[in-house]
C-alpha cells in the first residue's frame, strides 16, 4: 500500500522541519553589548600637548586591546566588567593602570613622559680602536 502526501501535508512537514532546525540548533553570531554583563568603554588619551595617536589600551592579563586614533580616541572592542583593569601605554611614557568602576563608561586620561636617569660616567681614559679587517 502506497501512502500519498497531499500538498498541505508536505507543507506541514516542511514547516515542522524548519521549526526544528531553528529551535534546537544554537545560533552563534555577534551579540549586542547591551545583552552582555559588561559595558562598552570609550575614552580619550592625551599628554601635555594634546591627544596621542597610537597609544595602546589593553586589558590586563589578556591579549585584548585597541590603539587610539589621531584624536586620541578609542572604543574598547569587548565589553568590560566592574573591576577589570586597563593598561594605557605609549613609547617613552609611563604605563598607567585604570580600574573600571560601576559608573565608568568614558575615560579621559593624561599620561606623562617617563624620566630616564643614567648613573655613572663614561670611560674616556682609553680611546676606542676598531680592529682591522683584512
Amino acid at each position: 500500500m502506497k501512502i500519498q502526501f497531499t500538498s498541505t501535508r508536505k507543507l506541514w512537514y516542511t514547516a515542522l522541519l524548519v521549526f526544528a532546525i531553528f529551535a534546537f540548533v544554537p545560533m552563534h553570531g555577534q551579540s549586542n553589548t547591551a545583552t552582555q554583563k559588561g559595558k562598552t568603554i570609550k575614552g580619550v588619551i592625551s599628554n601635555d600637548e594634546g591627544p596621542i595617536l597610537g597609544a595602546n589600551v589593553t586589558l590586563k592579563d589578556s591579549n585584548m586591546g585597541v590603539v587610539t586614533n589621531e584624536k586620541g580616541e578609542f572604543t574598547f572592542p569587548v565589553a568590560l566588567k566592574t573591576g577589570d583593569v586597563l593598561l594605557i601605554s605609549y613609547v617613552g611614557y609611563k604605563t598607567k593602570e585604570f580600574k573600571i568602576k560601576d559608573n565608568t563608561t568614558f575615560i579621559e586620561l593624561t599620561i606623562y613622559e617617563e624620566v630616564f636617569e643614567f648613573t655613572g660616567a663614561p670611560n674616556s681614559e682609553k680611546r676606542y680602536k676598531s680592529k682591522r679587517s683584512n
